[in-house]
Parts: C-alpha cells; structure tokens; sequence
C-alpha cells in the first residue's frame, strides 16, 4: 500500500459577536463561512479554489449544542456544492476535533480520503438572546421537526428523569432508583471537575489558598492570551486578572468549591471553526502553496469511565495521562521537542493534570500552555473549543513561532481525552502516518475501588465540594468517601448544617477527615464530620 503524508493546507475561523435578535446566525451559517475561510487560506482563488472544493470527499462535523439539526452534513454538503463520500456528525464531546483530527489524517496517509474537512460552529449567544426576546426559533433558522423552546447546556440539563437535581420523588422500589450520582443530584462538569481539583490539591500538600492562587494566575495568563486572539470572545476588552479571577464577588460568585464564576466555562458564545486536510501529493497538485502546509504527525486518545465514582483516583486521570504519552510516541516524540502546547481548560484542573504529568510548570512557563486563553476568556465553544486549538496552532507554526505543537482536547467529565501532534516539518523519522490509535477505547488496566451503592459506618473523606446558590451560601455538599471497615468508596451528601458549613473552609482541609455516613429513606447517603467544632 502507498503511503502518503497527511498536512493542513487551510485553516478558518469566523465570531459574531452580536447578541442582537436581528444578528442571529445559526451553526449552518457559521460553519460555511469558516469553511470558506479555510478555502481562501489554502493561497488557493478562482478555478483552483474550485477544484480543491470540488475534491473534498470527507466531511466530519463536531456536533452542535445549539440547534438539533436533523443531518447538519448534507445541509454543508448542499450549501457548498460538494458530493463527499463520507459525511459524518459526531458524538458529544469536547475531544471530538481532536478525534477527528486525527481519523482523518489517518484515512489520508492510507489513501481512503483526499481531502478532508472538518469543522463545527456555536450560537449559543444568538440562541439566548432569542429565547430571552422569545423569538423561539430564530428568525431565518433551519426549520426542524421539534419544538426548541429552551438553551442547551452541559451545566444544566437534567441528571434525573423527574426533576432538577437533588430535587426527586423517592422511588417506589430499588429497581426504580436512578444512578449514584443522579440520586445524590452529582454529574455535571461544574459539580464534578471541582472533585479533581480538590483532591489535586491535597495531593500535592498545597493549602486551600496555594491552589487557589495558582487557578487565578493560571487564568489571568490564559486571559491576557485570549486579549490578543482576534477569535476570542472576549477580544477588545481588557484582560480579567489575577484578582478578578481569583476574589469572589457578587460578579464573580462561587459557582462549587473552589471554583468561583471566572474559572467556569463561558459558554455563551457564537463562534466556528475549520481545517482542511489533505496528502503533499495532492497538495502539489492544486497548487497550494508549501508554505500553508502544515504537517500531521501522530495521536491517541482513549477515556476513563463515564461514570466519576469508578475512577481510580481523583488526582489523576488515567486517559490524559495515557494519551498524551501515546501521541507523543505515535509522532515520534519526545515532550521535549513540543514547543507550544493548548491544553482544554474548561476549569484549571485539566491543565494542571496536563502539566503535572509532563513536568512543567502550569504558571510563568517558557512554554505556553494555551494558544486560545481558555474556555472562559476565548469562550467554550461547545464541543468545538479544540477546533480552534487546532487551527491556531496551524497559524503559529506556519509564523514560526514554534515548530511543533501539541494539542490536548478533554470531553465529558475529565472523561475522554484526544492529544494531536503537529509540525512545520515532517516526521523526522520518516514512518508513516500511524495506522491506527495506539490506544484502547476505554483504559481498563487500572484498579478501582468497590462502590458501596448504600454506605453505612466509620468513614473519611476522599474528596468534596459545595455547590452554592446565586446568594453566594452553601447550597449542597457533595462527599466521595471511604469506608474505614472495607475500603470501599461511597457518594453521600452532607448531613447536616454544621458539616456543609465545614466543608466551606478555608483553612481546614476537609479531605481526610472523619466522619460517619449514613443511608437514608430516599437512597441517598448522608455524610456528617464526627465532632466537627471541635476540629476548627
């Protein structure tokens, strides 16, 4: 079989900023012009750029959280007058660009496709204020088949079948209970990112403040990024800072311990991204430029369990851990040669697990570790954030900036994990493309803790946070614990007043502390600290 070598020929990218009703441009939209953009960028006009169009064969669509379009391929496919063979939409998944990244440079090198794009688009902004002016659906939209009367977010969709979380009728019988983390109104990103930062923390002996401060300074240098990417959502105002980042207030509430507003996702935001990909072969043959190519060289990816209380740990994830070793070696690499990094950061704890794991520092590097600013300053553009990642680094490669790059791209709840390597030259090992993820689909050779469904008994903390109301007070306490009979781990919520107020501290460390767990009528488990005042 003849190998060929996969590269990126083109790049595009395109933000409305409006918030006006009158504005509104839905995904569709969004998506055709940054794939237009990524035509123009190829150096390519007139006939040439027709005939690159007409060669695209494959088109992968990261999914859209905006707008339930019932084949969102085929509108692309129509709109741009393309014919390609493969037309996929993908799953949910902030590690979907990266995936398909890499499948495509994959199917490229193999000879299966010619040229490749890959795209997706947000309008959540849009989407909000129509639903605000109760313009539902936008005016000029993609009619569906189903009523839209709400905005779609990770953060706010339902955990239980009857209700918002911690909010439920007590079922009637065991089999009529939903899941561990339903039942204990525990699931979303803002609720369960908090666990692995915590734990991080006290892995690492920091204080509550010591960490704290490094999430601020992390985001302010994310923010002053984002301040100088014409892309970014926050582009043309000043650069939130340490301070503001890091001090809760009535504008920077605290969302779940420890994280306040500003370390959170924004992601109302209206923005879309492409990347074309395609082999040198057929690249000479259009006639695109050698100084827009932009070379593919490896991935990985895999993820941890779905579900967060089967993981082995909660200061370490398996998945980015695995990945990024395993991209590394699949582009002939070493995490030396990486000269720029983007790592997901839809809160501080992803590229802090990142930068852990490959030794360098998560603040005041020599190295950056974002391209974009973040998901809070650039703007979580849905599952679609690292498509972004992707053309960025293609742009600051080709200007020299470095001369390989290293993208991270994180879905789910620190669950699936995709890491790309790029370069402005090719494999300096001359193998081609891997012909396959190097990576199981589900990483299953680590050991997890048995999970006491109902717990009973003597227990300590492994990990916690508080949820907070608008108010700025506690809300709910979410503890995952262990059992000191057995070992084995459980998840509760608190029991009562006194023990949410402790888990609030400042300056105590909840993990690690005693206390006692109980099962309650409704299916929860109840956790409270054993003489609790007497600790402060």
């Amino acid at each position: 079989m003849t190998r060929h070598i996969p590269i990126v020929v083109g790049v595009g990218d395109v933000v409305n900023r409006s918030k006006k009703v009158e504005d509104a441009i839905e995904p569709l939209e969004l998506i055709l012009k940054a794939i237009r953009n990524a035509v123009e960028d190829t150096g390519l006009s007139g006939s040439a750029a027709s005939q690159l169009q007409s060669q695209i064969d494959s088109l992968d669509i990261v999914k859209t959280w905006t707008w339930p379009y019932s084949d969102l391929c085929s509108l692309v496919a129509k709109k741009l007058e393309i014919k390609p063979t493969r037309r996929y939409y993908s799953e949910h998944g902030g590690n979907q660009p990266g995936k398909l990244f890499d499948e495509a440079a994959r199917r490229i090198s193999m000879g299966e496709t010619k040229v490749a794009v890959l795209s997706g688009g947000e309008a959540l902004a849009s989407l909000t204020a129509c639903a605000a002016a109760k313009q539902m659906p936008p005016p000029g939209w993609t009619k569906l088949t189903e009523d839209v009367n709400s905005v779609f977010s990770p953060s706010t969709r339902e955990l239980l079948p009857s209700g918002s979380p911690g909010k439920w009728t007590p079922p009637t019988s065991n089999s009529d209970l939903p899941g561990l983390g339903a039942r204990h109104g525990i699931g979303n990103p803002i609720q369960v990112y908090p666990l692995f930062e915590n734990s991080f923390r006290a892995r690492r002996n920091q204080s509550i403040a010591e960490s704290h401060k490094e999430s601020a300074q992390m985001y302010a240098e994310f923010a002053s990024v984002a301040e100088q990417n014409q892309y970014a959502w926050s582009y043309g105002s000043p650069a939130e800072t340490e301070e503001s980042i890091g001090s809760v207030t009535k504008k920077n509430r605290m969302i779940c311990l420890p994280y306040p507003l500003l370390m959170n996702a924004f992601n109302t935001i209206n923005l879309a991204g492409a990347c074309i990909l395609t082999s040198t072969e057929t690249a000479r043959e259009l006639g695109i430029p050698s100084d827009r190519w932009i070379y593919a060289l490896g991935g990985a990816g895999t993820r941890d369990s779905d579900d967060f209380w089967e993981r082995p740990e909660y200061w370490w994830s398996p998945a980015i851990s695995l990945s990024i070793d395993a991209a590394l070696e699949a582009s002939g690499l070493d995490k030396e040669d990486i000269d720029l990094f983007d790592f997901y950061s839809c809160f501080p704890i992803v590229p802090k697990l990142a930068c852990e794991h490959l030794g360098i520092p998560s603040v005041g590097g020599a190295k950056p570790i974002t391209l974009l600013g973040g998901l809070t300053s650039f703007g979580g553009a849905g599952n679609n954030y690292s498509m972004h990642a992707l053309t960025e680094m293609v742009r600051q490669l080709r200007q020299g900036k470095g001369k390989t790059g290293l993208v991270l791209a994180n879905g789910g709840v620190v669950t699936y994990q995709a890491v790309v390597c790029l370069s402005s030259s090719p494999r300096r090992d001359g193998l081609p493309y891997p012909s396959a993820n190097p990576l199981p689909a589900v990483v299953k050779d680590v050991q997890t803790p048995a999970v006491d469904e109902k717990a009973e008994g003597d227990a300590i903390v492994e990990t916690y946070t508080v949820e907070f109301n608008r108010d700025g007070s506690p809300l709910r306490g979410y503890i995952v614990g262990r059992l000191r009979s057995n070992g084995h781990r459980f998840v509760a919520n608190h029991a009562d007043d006194l023990t949410l107020k402790e888990l609030c501290s400042q300056s105590v460390e909840p993990i690690g502390r005693s206390g006692k767990v109980e099962s309650a009528d409704d299916g929860r488990n109840l956790f409270a600290f054993v003489n609790a005042s007497a600790k402060l």
